[in-house]
């Protein structure tokens, strides 16, 4: 990558760096994880081979292999082979981030209906029931926030 193309080479792993701190912090996942989807992210050609990334992320080829499973496996990368290649390459998916979006937004809504399942066990204590309410109450604020995006995108 050179200047006239885009960023440094040193640039664009700083940021990879960036990606693979806010991946770990904001999602649990190993920094690793992070580094694979930066760099699958920012990378050129876009599909590149576990030696390719393992050279540009300065990661074990053991370490990589885990990783790049998980990522295959949750659908945020894909694996493949050009015709009348033996090499395997990676590529993050085109819908890649509307699949986490997805996976978070049904996390709340599961949340949602899991409070509102305990808002009707029949607390008497008005703190409990103010807690679990506050949960329920904020999933569907987010809900309705999202329903009506939905609705002016349509």
């Amino acid at each position: 990558m050179s200047a006239q193309d885009g960023p440094e080479r040193e640039q664009v792993l700083e940021w990879v760096e960036r990606v693979a701190t806010f991946v770990s912090a904001e999602w649990g996942l190993a920094p690793i994880t992070g580094r694979v989807l930066g760099w699958l992210m920012a990378c050129d050609p876009p599909e590149q081979t576990a030696d390719d990334i393992a050279g540009a992320i300065g990661a074990s080829r053991a370490s990589l292999t885990t990783n790049l499973h998980l990522l295959t496996s949750i659908k945020l990368i894909r694996r493949f082979r050009k015709p009348g290649e033996r090499n395997v390459y990676y590529q993050i998916e085109d819908d890649a981030w509307s699949k986490v979006i997805r996976q978070k937004l049904a996390a709340f809504t599961a949340f949602g209906e899991l409070a509102a399942e305990g808002l009707r066990m029949g607390w008497a204590d008005e703190a409990q029931t103010a807690r679990i309410r506050s949960a329920r109450t904020s999933m569907a604020a987010l809900a309705e926030v999202l329903d009506r995006t939905a609705a002016t995108h349509d």
